[in-house]
């Protein structure tokens, strides 16, 4: 008798113990959704701010004397 005593509260125990673990691995899975959703979104909004920057970099490097570099 004492060993099925054991055995269930030893398997409550097992059960209770993990449930925390679960929840924080749901927490940083959703977390990583969550991060990955903010930078996509933030990558399609700034796609042109950033190209606009790579052109008039592109033109500071460009040692052609027909181009000008300074503030766009």
């Amino acid at each position: 008798m004492q060993f099925i005593v054991y055995a269930l509260s030893s398997l409550l125990v097992r059960v209770r113990g993990e449930r925390g673990q679960d929840l924080l691995e749901y927490a940083l899975l959703g977390g990583l959704i969550a991060a990955a959703v903010i930078a996509a979104i933030g990558l399609g909004i700034m796609t042109g701010a950033v190209s606009s920057m790579v052109t008039n970099i592109g033109y500071c490097v460009d040692f052609a004397k027909s181009t000008t570099c300074g503030p766009f």
